[in-house]
Parts: structure tokens; C-alpha cells; sequence
């Protein structure tokens, strides 16, 4: 599928060269700068260099003095705790950082994680009474809440005291808890909106550390688990996202929790560990017992205490990581067949319902029919004889509000702009899905319904140097909002003869006219094989890496697109 090349827009040369010779580096680094809202001198050390003294504080969080009371006042008379988490990695890695830190003060504690099918998402009334039949009498509930009016008064019943530590956007009428935590909260001051369901937990602790005198290094050995939240629910990477994820990454390759270590070797994941390695070599392993078992597989694995344990623990994760693969692929496989069938091909979007499909990976399966028929898509099946399932967005389009203005034919939904869940009375499918089209169809752009590569600046290849690439690499961790740079660089010449790795990958070699020469990679790009000629010029869109093979290391261009 062709991409529309967007080119992000160039800030002021005078202020931008300005920036460059303060910090002494070059242009395109200061235009980088000054794109993730970096403007001058004492800014850009900020950004180069993270600190916990940056973190903002925690108290300026609506209701989190109320919050820090009601916890020290669980702990001063000996009552029960419980934690209780969603069952995806940021709701497992809340938890286990909750659990995990009061254990080092207090040890009247206890955990829950609902089951994704028997329970659903959010509080359940099962967990309630789980809570009940325990003694618990104050429940920190984190990653999920802010919607779970019914169950949270229910408890209130029971006679158990709620704190809400969740991120989602609430609805208009907030939880009867004790406390609620959410810096999306319409009342709340807290100066950054976009923490992590973990982060927000963090930010409890912080608050009852910052209470009691206790040293922040005490909360340090946590901050693996924040990281690796950050990274899995894709949240922006900026402000104290960018300094937790910071520390996280630091630990993540020096001294991390037994668990994650396991999951690293079991994964063959090479230091330094990155963003990328979390998203796409730690993250699934972490969702895996959630998908196709129970979340707390994972939380059992991320408070393993040696590693004996944890070995066992993420080969037993790493199992339900391949079973989770395997119905992924099939589910794919099947969804893609059925709309390269369908009539519809040409819809604004894509809705499919199999009664059979697996509830814990239909959400995947729609990402992977976004790769191929690029639109707003919704996945369903069966569960409790209703229809449930996930959505997933294109860039540019609020899915949530798309299901908002069909809540009339939904019996539960929730999410953001770019991915959502959803249930509906297996009578309201068909009017669901001609609504859900015509919705999307009214709203939807027309560069929304194609993929867009987005452009940071055009580079000469002679820019490309070891002191550029290592400024870039300072600049991570990538993310959302402060993504790796993608840079173009406008007529490049083939340089010898191009190849074709593991039948898909393209490998070759570009230079422009008094630039060195670069190797280049594409994966998944054989079907530009043909197009490569000496003597003809093409513009080349791409990331540098630095390549280390077989002990040689050199600066390498990954293909992101090319245009002839």
C-alpha cells in the first residue's frame, strides 16, 4: 500500500540556528529539537538529561491527599489491602509495583487480577465479593475504575474503602470512591495528562514517600516496571513519561527484577535494551497469560524471587506467548480471507463477527487488518451470548467518539482514539455495523484512510556522520511524540548490486554524488528489487541505526520508503 510522505513543519532558521550554536550541534539536530517543542539552551539539557528532580509533584494530583491518608491510615491499623489491577501489562506491572513496594513496610496485602472471560474488564462484582470473603477493607484499584460506578459502590456495601489510580478518560460522573486518581479527571491540576495506568500508581507512592520521609531510592528498584508499562500501552513519550522510561531502561539493563531478566533470555533479547525490545520482545510474553490463561501468570513471574523461579515461570509464559501467535495467525488469516471475499472492500470500515474467534487476541487481529485494508476496523465474537470484541484506528481518527455516537446499539464500550473495546446484543450486529460505517464515513478524511509516513527533515548524506548518529541516539527514548527521526535524502544512486535477504528483505547500497557510501536496508521491500538501476536517481526515506555484524559496527540506513 502506497504511503503519503508528510513532511513535519520546519521551524524558524534564525532561532533554530540560534539553538544549534548554543548546545554546539548541527542544524538538523537543532530542527529536530526545536520540532519536539525544545527551544532553548537550559531546555535541551532537560531533555539530554532526565532527572527524578524534574518529576512534578505528585500532591498537585486532584484527590491525592485523600488518597495518601486513607493508606497510611489502612497501615496504621493493621487492616487488609488489596490491589487489584486489569489483567494487561500495564495493569500487571501497577500492580505488581504497588504489591511489591508496600510489601518492604507492610505485609497484611493481597492481589487480584479479574479473568478476561469469566469477568471482563474493569471491577467485577466477583472480585468484590472475593475481596469480602477475605477482609479487605481498602482496595487500591489500578489501570482500571474510573467507569466501574456499579461495582465500586457495591463495595462501598461490603464495607471496602476504594482508591482509584486509573488513566482513561472518565465519564462525566466519576466512581463513589474514597479517592480517585486520574490526571484526566476535568478537576484536576496535575500539570502532565498522559501517565501510564502505572504511572498513575507510581505517582501514589511517590505521594506517600514524599509524606513520610521515605528516601526515593526506595522506589528506584521499580522503575523497570514503569517502563515497561509506558512502552506497552504506547503512551506519549515526553515530560515524566520520558524521565520514568529514562531510569526504567537503566534498570532494565543493569540490575532488573528476576522476571523481566528471565523474559529477556528467554525472548534472546540483546543489550541495551530499548523501547522496542520492551514493545516487541517483552510486552507480548507479559499479555500472553492474560490472552490465552490468567494475568496472574505474569504478576506471579514479575515478583519471582530467584531465578530458578522465574526460569520456570517465563518458559511457562513464553508457552502462552506461542499459543497466543498461533491463534493470532489463524484469526488473521481468516479475517483477511473474508474481507478480500466480502462485497465491502471499498467501506470506510471493516467490521467481522466469528462466534468461534478467540477473545484474547481479537485486537491484534484488527491491527494486522489495519496493515492490510487500511481503515477502522472492529473485530468481534462470541462470549456470554453476546457480541464482544476490539477496535482499532488509523492516525488522525478518534475511534472512541466513532463508537460513542453508536452507544445506542452498545451495551458496554471504552478506550481512547486509537483503540477501544466493545460489547453488543448479538441482535444489534448488522444495525451496529450500517451505523458504525455511516458514522465513520460522515467523519473520516481522506488522508485519514491512507497511510502516512511522516518526515522529520531532509538530510544530505553528507551530514550522516558517528557525532550525528550518537546526538540522535541521546535523544531516546523513542516514542510517541519523540519517535525515532525519519529523515529523506533526494536523489541517491545505487551503489553496486542490490540483494534479496530471507526472500522478502532488500539490501543495497546508496551514495549521493560527494557523499561515502551507506548500506541500506528494507525489510519487506524485495518488490523494489526491479526498480533499483544504476544511474537512476530516487529519494530514500529512512531511519540510521548503528549495525554491529559479526563484531564490525557502521552506520546503516533502515528503509522506511522509497520513491522513484
Amino acid at each position: 500500500m502506497e504511503k503519503k510522505w508528510t513532511y513535519k513543519p520546519l521551524p524558524n532558521a534564525e532561532s533554530t540556528q540560534q539553538l544549534a550554536e548554543a548546545i554546539n550541534v548541527s542544524f538538523p539536530i537543532a530542527i529536530l529539537l526545536k520540532q519536539r517543542g525544545i527551544p532553548d539552551f537550559e531546555n535541551a539539557k532537560n531533555f539530554f538529561r532526565p532527572a527524578f528532580e524534574h518529576l512534578h509533584n505528585p500532591l498537585l494530583m486532584k484527590d491525592m491527599d485523600k488518597a495518601v491518608w486513607r493508606l497510611e491510615e489502612a497501615i496504621r491499623n493493621r487492616e487488609k489491602i488489596m490491589i487489584y489491577g486489569d489483567y494487561d501489562v500495564d495493569g500487571t506491572t501497577a500492580v505488581v509495583l504497588v504489591y511489591g513496594f508496600l510489601q518492604h513496610f507492610y505485609n497484611n496485602l493481597l492481589y487480584y487480577t479479574p479473568d478476561r472471560y469469566t469477568e471482563g474488564y474493569g471491577v467485577s462484582i466477583k472480585g468484590m465479593d472475593w475481596a469480602k470473603s477475605q477482609g479487605v477493607s481498602l482496595i487500591i484499584c489500578v489501570d482500571c475504575g474510573i467507569k466501574s460506578h456499579q461495582s465500586i459502590s457495591y463495595a462501598q456495601e461490603l464495607g471496602i474503602d476504594f482508591i482509584v489510580c486509573d488513566h482513561h478518560l472518565p465519564a462525566a460522573d466519576l466512581p463513589n470512591a474514597y479517592a480517585v486518581l486520574d490526571p484526566k479527571r476535568k478537576d484536576c491540576p496535575y500539570p502532565f495528562k498522559e501517565l501510564s495506568g502505572c504511572g498513575v500508581a507510581f505517582k501514589l507512592l511517590h505521594g506517600f514517600c514524599q509524606n513520610n520521609d521515605i528516601p526515593f531510592d526506595k522506589l528506584y528498584p521499580f522503575m523497570d516496571l514503569v517502563a515497561v508499562s509506558i512502552a506497552a500501552d504506547i503512551v506519549p513519550l515526553i515530560d515524566e513519561n520520558r524521565i520514568l522510561t529514562h531510569y526504567g531502561l537503566q534498570l532494565l539493563n543493569s540490575q532488573s527484577r528476576h522476571g523481566l531478566k528471565a523474559l529477556m533470555e528467554i525472548g534472546g533479547l540483546r543489550k541495551p535494551i530499548d523501547v522496542s525490545s520492551i514493545v516487541f520482545g517483552i510486552a507480548p510474553r507479559l499479555n500472553a497469560g492474560g490472552r490465552v490463561a490468567h494475568a496472574s501468570e505474569a504478576i506471579r513471574l514479575l515478583l519471582a524471587e530467584n531465578e530458578s523461579e522465574a526460569s520456570k515461570l517465563a518458559n511457562t509464559a513464553n508457552i502462552s506467548n506461542d499459543t497466543r501467535r498461533n491463534f493470532d495467525a489463524n484469526i488473521t488469516q481468516e479475517a483477511i480471507q473474508l474481507l478480500e471475499q466480502s462485497a465491502e472492500k471499498h467501506a470506510h470500515t471493516t467490521v467481522l463477527f466469528k462466534a468461534d474467534w478467540h477473545k484474547g487476541v481479537v485486537g491484534i487481529v484488527a491491527s494486522r487488518c489495519i496493515e492490510k485494508f487500511y481503515r477502522p476496523t472492529i473485530i468481534l465474537t462470541q462470549a456470554d451470548g453476546k457480541a464482544t470484541g476490539s477496535a482499532r484506528s488509523v492516525n488522525g481518527f478518534d475511534v472512541y467518539e466513532a463508537l460513542s455516537e453508536c452507544a445506542d446499539l452498545l451495551e458496554q464500550y471504552g478506550g481512547h482514539a486509537h483503540a477501544a473495546g466493545l460489547t453488543l446484543p448479538l441482535d444489534n450486529l448488522q444495525p451496529f455495523k450500517d451505523k458504525f460505517e455511516k458514522v465513520v464515513a460522515n467523519r473520516i478524511s481522506a488522508d485519514s484512510l491512507t497511510p502516512q509516513q511522516e518526515i522529520d527533515c531532509v538530510l544530505e548524506l553528507t551530514q550522516i556522520n558517528t557525532k550525528f548518529y550518537k546526538v540522535i541516539k541521546q535523544m531516546s527514548p523513542f516514542g510517541p511524540q519523540n519517535m525515532q527521526p525519519v529523515f529523506v535524502s533526494k536523489n541517491v544512486f545505487l551503489k553496486g548490486t542490490p540483494s534479496i535477504l530471507k526472500e522478502s528483505h532488500l539490501r543495497f547500497t546508496v551514495k549521493q554524488e560527494t557523499s561515502i557510501a551507506f548500506e541500506a536496508i528494507g525489510f519487506s521491500m524485495a518488490h523494489y528489487f526491479d526498480k533499483l538501476q544504476p544511474h537512476t536517481p530516487f529519494d530514500i526515506c529512512y531511519q540510521i541505526l548503528e549495525n554491529d555484524y559479526k563484531g564490525r559496527r557502521g552506520l546503516q540506513l533502515v528503509v522506511k520508503d522509497l520513491r522513484f
